[in-house]
């Protein structure tokens, strides 16, 4: 199994180069953009020009994305070239819109209707049922999280290379493994962004009318109090706005996790069996690669986006 970087030039040229050094590849149901680093060997000495970066393994595109940094460095006769690059998605957390209350809203609108967004594709859901709040400073992806969570209960993630999707997938893949086919197994806890009580204001700016207490922190000894002013994207159903924000504090606190040699081809929302795990979603990809080959680590996530 081949990896395989391809460097795109502004003038579209491009250079294709198979002799990397070492390379991490992350994907995660929460992160709005797939991250890839890595080291290779290269011809490419003038790197000033780059504009995309390819990632495939075998005849798979497993990333593309900008080219955030590249660095080219000629010593001992070798030139090593240094590389990173979150996927083009990650657009969305650097674009805004207009301010303001925003009616009869879709995915579809939502996307398509602001900016141009460059390989940047969605799921098709022209449901215009709902509408999202724009506050100051806020990005386009926080406007399609406010719209997933409102016509579905659910958190937006990328799929494939560059797709926004806010459903899972209803025909995923399926995977399973057994112990002998894996190289690890494991299980995982996060409390640290867990909070026990949630406090906003009304229309009135006035405190006690819309609180939450989330009883897995409590049953934890988390003590931590956030408080905030009315939250305008959830006018029709404000208790809402605390219930989005103790799920998103909890995003992952719970998982289940394997890893094996190679990779098979999973992505987010995908099915996978493994250990005590049956039919989970996939909610984390990481491929990493050296000289020693490739390894891929697969997460099931049991939190409050993502029940099994």
């Amino acid at each position: 199994m081949t990896a395989r970087i391809v460097i795109v030039r502004t003038d579209g040229t491009e250079v294709s180069e198979t002799r990397l050094l070492s390379f991490s590849f992350h994907k995660e149901a929460y992160l709005p953009y797939t991250i890839l680093r890595g080291r290779m060997k290269s011809d490419m000495t003038d790197v000033t020009g780059a504009a995309e970066i390819k990632f495939f393994i075998g005849q798979t595109m497993v990333h593309h994305g900008l080219a955030d940094s590249l660095t080219a460095e000629t010593s001992g006769g070798s030139c090593i070239l240094t590389f990173a690059s979150r996927s083009f998605t990650s657009l969305l957390c650097q674009n805004q819109i207009e301010p303001g209350m925003k009616t009869g809203v879709s995915i579809n609108s939502l996307m398509d209707g602001y900016y141009t967004l460059p390989y940047v594709t969605h799921e098709n859901d022209p449901d215009t049922s709902s509408y999202i709040y724009v506050k100051n400073n806020s990005t386009m992806w926080d406007g399609v999280a406010n719209l997933a969570y409102k016509l579905h209960g659910t958190y937006p993630y990328i799929r494939g290379t560059n797709c926004v999707r806010i459903t899972p997938v209803s025909q995923p893949a399926e995977f399973g493994y057994t112990s002998g086919e894996l190289l690890s197994v494991g299980s995982g806890l996060v409390t640290s962004r867990m909070t026990s009580d949630f406090h906003m204001s009304d229309i009135n700016g006035d405190f006690g009318n819309y609180d939450y207490t989330d009883t897995d922190a409590a049953a934890r000894r988390i003590v931590r109090h956030r408080y905030f002013e009315l939250d305008r994207q959830f006018l029709r159903d404000p208790q809402d706005a605390l219930l989005y924000r103790d799920k998103f504090a909890c995003r992952g606190w719970k998982r289940y996790f394997c890893s094996y040699c190679g990779y098979n081809g999973e992505d987010l929302s995908d099915v996978i069996s493994f250990g005590s795990v049956t039919d989970g979603r996939i909610c984390e990809v990481e491929i990493t690669g050296s000289s020693a080959g490739i390894v891929t680590g697969i997460s099931v996530y049991l939190d409050k986006f993502h029940h099994q």
